[in-house]
């Protein structure tokens, strides 16, 4: 027997104590609005409703699993950003949060910009009509090719990472002619109080050049020597799923520093500052994000008095939210297939997805809720781990949640709060098909992006 190997007891699987968890919720059959979209709700049969359209229904229609997507209630979320911060500051939706081509109409009539991360993105982008005038390209190693997509697309901003891309992209925009316009990505030290991989602005990590070491100072006397290069002004993310904006005032204190070495070093006052996005969203009850109108607020205030006590200009200010728009909007209808109670520990429920639509658990330890919605329940709550089908011990959608006893195969459970990552995210494990994206409105479902079958994973198996 190796001597590495050791016995897996019966709480082997993380198993929380009793008392450890909290205790289950008054009403099972509460759908809470702060953690689910808008227009969802219960209907006189006791199954949930979306946009006016039974879950029992869309689950016949289009199967399961489905991510499903209240559009009113996403429009809605773009709308408040772009309101909150007004005509004097520019709202980039983070595509990377989930990205098609009918979300990209959406974005563009509700006045929203979009950033981008790589050339199939800025594709998807281009093809559904956003005007790249619009659009800023991310990502920390962005290949030649990319480049040369983005600025011959006429991009708005090109968010620089490195002296290698500074260099790359110059000679790219003088092969074009173009003078392009960029941000420099800046880390602050600024770590935000999330998980070791969603933190972006420490020191110890891929994105960005440092503030504290001297590199983004460099990087912009590199940008300024480049007559195909314009710089705009200087972009920090300091991470995601972020409750409170102590974090970016820091952060921007920090930046509005550099802006004014700047002026001081080269006689300049650039007129962008890009505070990156970050804001959270409520996957439990227990969480409580603020409202982008409070956010807007907060985040103006701090910039403008950073600004005045260095004397500088205000800044055009630019935010990147993503999650915080599409995470609510959707939630991810699965039908239960096996119900295995293991005697005083807990009951495992088995769905129809997993992992390959839902990684965040197993990577992030995400908390999601769950709840059953083809029916109401009054039996007692039992406490569960949903769990999918693929054949891996971490393949966990809810680490821990409480539903009703009766639960049983066939019933539809559904994930609040899986617009964001999860379908950008979603692999082939186990050669899984991925699920369609279902939009629902007024009454109308419509699928925006179809589920895969297994001819399109034969099409790409060329043998």
């Amino acid at each position: 027997m190796s001597r590495s190997a050791h016995p897996a007891g019966p709480r082997h699987g993380d198993v929380l104590p009793e008392g450890h968890y909290s205790a289950p919720p008054a009403d099972l059959n509460a759908l809470d609005p702060k953690v689910w979209a808008r227009t969802v709700s219960r209907g006189p049969s006791g199954a949930a409703t979306v946009g006016g359209v039974d879950v029992r229904t869309l689950a016949e229609e289009f199967g399961t699993p489905a991510y499903i997507l209240d559009e009113d209630d996403f429009r809605a979320r773009a709308r408040a950003w772009r309101e909150a911060f007004g005509e004097d500051a520019d709202v980039y939706y983070a595509g990377k949060a989930f990205l098609c081509r009918a979300v990209v109409r959406w974005l563009h009539e509700e006045g929203l910009n979009l950033d981008v991360c790589s050339g199939g993105e800025l594709a998807v982008a281009l093809s559904a009509g956003m005007p790249a005038a619009r659009i800023a390209f991310h990502g920390n190693n962005k290949s030649a090719h990319e480049l040369e997509q983005a600025v011959a697309a006429g991009v708005g901003h090109v968010v620089v990472d490195s002296f290698e891309e500074i260099a790359r992209l110059a000679f790219v925009a003088d092969e074009q002619g173009v003078r392009q316009k960029v941000l420099v990505r800046v880390t602050v030290g600024v770590e935000a109080h999330t998980h070791e991989f969603i933190a972006t602005a420490h020191e110890d990590q891929k994105f960005g050049l440092s503030l504290a070491g001297g590199a983004a100072a460099e990087a912009v006397r590199r940008v300024l020597k480049l007559d195909s290069l314009e710089l705009a002004g200087i972009h920090s993310h300091i991470g995601s799923q972020i409750f409170d904006t102590a974090g970016f005032e820091v952060a921007a204190r920090r930046v509005v520093g550099l802006l004014s070495g700047i002026r001081d070093e080269h006689g300049v006052e650039l007129p962008e500052i890009d505070l990156g996005g970050g804001l959270g969203i409520a996957y439990t009850s227990d969480d409580d994000p603020a409202e982008p109108a409070d956010i807007a607020r907060s985040l103006a205030a701090i910039v403008r008095r950073e600004c005045e006590a260095a004397g500088l200009r205000v800044p055009r200010l630019s935010v990147e939210p993503g999650r915080a728009i599409a995470g609510p909007t959707t939630f991810t209808l699965y039908e239960v297939g096996t119900v295995k109670p293991l005697e005083g520990l807990r009951t495992y429920v088995s769905v129809d997805g997993g992992m390959s639509d839902n990684i965040r658990t197993a990577l992030y330890d995400a908390e999601y809720s769950v709840a059953l919605v083809s029916r109401t329940s009054d039996a007692e709550p039992m406490l569960a781990r949903v769990v999918g089908k693929h054949c891996e011990s971490g393949d966990i959608v809810v680490r821990d949640a409480f539903l009703p006893a009766d639960l049983a195969p066939g019933d539809l459970i559904a994930v609040p709060a899986t617009g964001a990552y999860c379908r950008s995210m979603a692999s082939n494990y186990n050669h899984a098909l991925r699920p369609p994206v279902v939009a629902v409105q007024a009454g109308h479902a419509r699928a925006v992006v179809r589920r895969e079958t297994e001819e399109d994973l034969l099409r790409l198996d060329i043998g």
